[in-house]
């Protein structure tokens, strides 16, 4: 089974792209953030027709979140106990054995500054979240775009971008936190290529440049990530014509 998470940023925009990646990859689940659409606007339809389950939390022209399935989803959470925050940035669904957690974490604008502390106190808040989550269900999975790069090989230039939003180390110290509570990072279980990245701006030929950051993960509990058989970035839906500015990461697990 795949196991999938892309930021598409803006699914108006890109649901042509969408919809021909899950027929050429699919996943069995794909969680999907930057959805920017309101849920009566969601596409709920075009997913059925090629064979997928949707659940969604959305909001007018930011953020918003989603969870397709092939499966049918049940016990779906939008809004911990702890956390209130009229943003749609989070959604908990189960699916078959698994609990999916897909996030879409703030990204803090400036160190600093009043976004960066509501970042941070969001990370505090959705980890008791988690730990929470994990109690109940041993074989959770927590993905999205958690818009932190966990090290300096997840950075293209790790001077410039030291101490900077995104890979400061409070976040970092979060992301820490969050595997603290026992959950892998999947992409780092493997041997990836050096320059391994999943965002890279639109501007300078980031891309063609690779000037990225691995800001897109998949954590896993541990009796589960000992089941995963593979975790990579798929590059290819970001050198399209008006591609998201983000990659799709995918985990492939035995057994599901």
């Amino acid at each position: 089974m795949k196991i999938a998470t892309w930021n598409v940023n803006s699914l108006r925009v890109r649901l042509p792209q969408v919809l021909d990646w899950l027929d050429s990859v699919q996943p069995g689940v794909l969680a999907v953030q930057e959805t920017k659409l309101t849920d009566d606007a969601f596409p709920v339809e075009a997913l059925r027709a090629v064979g997928y389950h949707a659940v969604y939390s959305g909001q007018k022209t930011y953020n918003g979140v989603a969870v397709l399935s092939k499966a049918p989803v049940e016990d779906v959470l939008t809004d911990p106990p702890n956390l209130d925050d009229p943003q749609r940035r989070i959604l908990a669904v189960t699916a078959g054995p698994l609990r999916i957690i897909n996030l879409y974490v703030p990204n803090g604008s400036e160190v600093g500054s009043d976004k960066y502390a509501y970042k941070l106190d969001w990370l505090a808040k959705v980890r008791d979240f988690i730990a929470e989550e994990m109690a109940a269900h041993p074989h959770t999975v927590v993905l999205g775009d958690f818009n932190i790069a966990p090290e300096d090989r997840d950075v293209h230039d790790p001077e410039s971008w030291r101490e900077k939003i995104l890979c400061s180390t409070p976040e970092r110290d979060a992301f820490r936190a969050w595997a603290g509570l026992g959950l892998s990072d999947l992409f780092r279980r493997f041997e990836q290529p050096e320059g391994s990245f999943s965002w890279w701006d639109y501007r300078a030929a980031g891309f063609r440049r690779n000037l990225g950051l691995r800001i897109d993960h998949i954590l896993a509990s541990l009796p589960l990530a000992g089941r995963c058989t593979a975790c990579s970035i798929d590059k290819t839906p970001r050198s399209l014509e008006r591609p998201s500015d983000h990659a799709p990461v995918i985990a492939e697990f035995d057994g599901f």
